[in-house]
């Protein structure tokens, strides 16, 4: 199962190349999806704004994942992986770390370009 981060599902909605690309290949090999709960609404603001068939495209993508949920161990975790980065020098975002923890927890690998996930002790990234 590969849990998908926010700039994956954002660039598979505007049609970017590569994350098409990984879609395709994701589903011809049936690879489980998955997303964290908490990161819908990081994808999901523009689309609800824009409304018609992009909301109707973002949700077909939401409706192929599984659903993870984050509760009080993860975020613990999460807080954890951040203190980590800050120790080493690096700055990543909240939403991040929380997929990231997630990702740990369910051990899966997260689909993303996004360079923070690299920063992330432990983390496994599959790269599109």
């Amino acid at each position: 199962m590969l849990v998908l981060d926010t700039t994956f599902c954002i660039d598979h909605l505007r049609g970017r190349a590569e994350a098409k690309s990984k879609t395709d290949e994701l589903d011809a090999s049936g690879e489980r999806l998955a997303l964290v709960s908490a990161s819908i609404v990081e994808f999901l603001v523009m689309p609800s704004a824009q409304g018609g068939e992009r909301l109707r495209e973002a949700l077909d993508l939401v409706s192929r994942c599984e659903m993870l949920e984050v509760d009080e161990e993860i975020g613990m975790s999460a807080a954890r992986l951040g203190g980590e980065c800050l120790k080493r020098g690096s700055t990543v975002g909240a939403m991040n770390l929380v997929i990231a923890a997630t990702a740990i927890r369910h051990r899966c690998a997260v689909l993303t370009r996004d360079p923070d996930f690299s920063r992330i002790p432990g983390v496994m990234v599959v790269s599109y």
